[in-house]
């Protein structure tokens, strides 16, 4: 079967007006004298399996726009690769009826296969088998596909698509919920764990995927949220949908916990493959290697005149990402949120790096709360799993205001400080223009150990702007001399010269060097090339507090 065809499967009679197995008992296996009695009992019993919740169900997600459970995993994984486990699992409630209403799999899929050959595990719910709803085998299901990838090495991709908690299981279902928790957190960092939404996701069944490194979202058909609109309205009277309260575009671009959005089930599912690609299979590898036709030593002639002579003019930072990576090609992460700092991942000399970048086009470049914490968790993803961070640096500063300060941007601005400072890969910043004050140190400089720090001549490195500093500096000069405005720009004029430029930071060796534009992709290449072995070691201890 090609990838992303529809399964097709037959019942067998006596399915044929029922969804429930617990409706038509199975014959008892002592009354089977033959083989092939038992085998044909196998059969049925794995045709029951794939049928999920029968026939009609399956048409009811089609008419959503949405894929079954193994649909998905069909378009997911490598054609027959997929090996499934535990699809006998029958949940084990009496309460409710639940016991005369048995569906083989309990709701949700789970096994392993390969992408693009590598291996991965993963499980899919199953929205035609209870809703998806998570009861307890169905989440011991789930803990098994974790625990096997721990002790394998290997990533777990999810595909989520539940009502949430099974009511009919109480407790039990909220302790399987828990123990996927428990084994979310205990695999941060050693494996790559992707989540992918593609229908509703309630309750506590959002944190998961919150734990996981990257949640993809499905335009219109996916759904997170921790109460619901009807909730809401009876708690707070506010009247609000679906999408509005947990949309993909609402996580996509207003609170950052989606990553990507994708506009149906067959792309999320490809950018999910995409994503593996990039990764490495665990924290002790480095992600494979992509060959590529574009010569590490290019030269970008484009960039020498990106930087506008004006320097409060903005620029596009995504141009000089383009121009530095190989082929141009960048995956760019959070794409509507925080668009002041441009987060992604792109290959450079054939190598995974992970790109973090100012953006002048937004907020002039500025960092506030929402980009500090964008970024510390991107950083801190690509040191999890040795990942190089390229930084490119065009910041005046922290975002002024009260409403930044009450929010905890001194907080939110220590998280980014932390991240590049506790993170041990290899870490290359160039400094483009702007960088000023403390959001100089925090952006990958030499101070809170860059690897490997260079600038352009249009690079101003200083506590803080030219006429900021002429106004506390020389008040003095200034309020006495005879023509305050001309004295004042004479001032800011010296100012430049001496301090808006990269030679000062060069000279103390806080840059490694300052660099013509055109060279900084060959520049970037080879140093890369000669840190990949980098080895740099941290004090022994339980884990850091970093600044939540």
């Amino acid at each position: 079967m090609s990838r992303g065809q529809v399964n097709s499967y037959e019942l067998p009679p006596h399915h044929a007006n029922t969804t429930h197995k617990g409706e038509v008992p199975h014959p008892e296996l002592s009354l089977m004298s033959s083989t092939e009695e038992r085998l044909d009992d196998l059969r049925r019993r794995k045709l029951e399996t794939k049928a999920g919740g029968g026939q009609a169900r399956v048409d009811a997600q089609h008419t959503r726009g949405k894929m079954t459970a193994r649909e998905r995993l069909d378009v997911l994984l490598d054609e027959g690769s997929f090996q499934e486990i535990d699809s006998l699992v029958e949940h084990r409630c009496t309460d409710f009826g639940m016991d005369g209403n048995i569906i083989p799999g309990d709701g949700v899929v789970t096994g392993h296969g390969t992408i693009e050959g590598r291996p991965v595990y993963c499980y899919a719910q199953d929205f035609t088998v209870y809703g998806g709803s998570l009861g307890e085998m169905h989440g011991l299901k789930i803990c098994k596909v974790l625990d096997m990838a721990m002790k394998t090495g290997c990533p777990v991709i999810g595909l989520n698509d539940s009502g949430g908690a099974r009511i009919q299981e109480g407790v039990a279902s909220l302790g399987s919920y828990a123990e996927i928790f428990f084994r979310n957190t205990r695999a941060s960092g050693v494996i790559p764990q992707i989540s992918v939404i593609m229908g509703p996701c309630a309750g506590g069944a959002v944190y998961s995927p919150a734990i996981t490194d990257f949640i993809i979202m499905v335009d219109s058909t996916a759904h997170m949220f921790i109460t619901g609109p009807e909730v809401i309205k009876t708690v707070t009277n506010e009247d609000v949908s679906f999408e509005e309260l947990g949309g993909a575009m609402t996580h996509g671009s207003k609170s950052g916990v989606s990553h990507f959005t994708a506009e149906s089930d067959e792309d999320a599912l490809l950018l999910a493959r995409k994503l593996h690609r990039l990764f490495p299979l665990n924290y002790l590898e480095r992600p494979p290697k992509e060959s590529s036709s574009d010569s590490p030593e290019r030269s970008c002639e484009k960039l020498d005149d990106i930087i506008p002579n004006e320097s409060n003019k903005p620029y596009d930072v995504k141009e000089v990402i383009f121009e530095v990576l190989d082929d141009g090609g960048f995956l760019e992460v959070q794409e509507h949120y925080a668009q002041n700092l441009v987060i992604g991942f792109g290959h450079l000399a054939g190598n995974t790096v992970g790109i973090i970048a100012n953006q002048p086009n937004h907020l002039a470049g500025c960092l506030d709360i929402d980009a500090c914490d964008k970024g510390a968790r991107f950083v801190r993803f690509c040191d999890s799993f040795n990942i190089p961070v390229l930084t490119f640096e065009d910041v005046p500063g922290f975002l002024p205001g009260t409403e930044q300060e009450h929010g905890g941007i001194i907080r939110h601005g220590a998280k980014l400080l932390y991240a590049y400072a506790e993170a041990t890969v290899p870490k290359l910043t160039v400094i483009l223009r702007k960088a000023y004050g403390g959001a100089y140190d925090v952006m990958g400089s030499k101070h809170i150990r860059g690897d490997y720090n260079i600038a352009w001549p249009t690079a101003e490195l200083a506590v803080m702007g030219a006429a900021g500093a002429v106004e506390i500096i020389h008040r003095r000069r200034i309020q006495s001399a005879r023509n305050t405005e001309q004295e004042r720009e004479r001032l800011i004029e010296d100012f430049n010269e001496t301090f808006a430029n990269p030679y000062k930071a060069a000279a103390l060796g806080y840059l490694d060097d300052v660099i013509p534009p055109r060279e900084t992709r060959a520049r970037l290449a080879k140093a890369l090339g000669m840190l990949l072995d980098k080895e740099e070691s941290r004090p022994t201890r339980k884990h850091g507090n970093i600044p939540l």
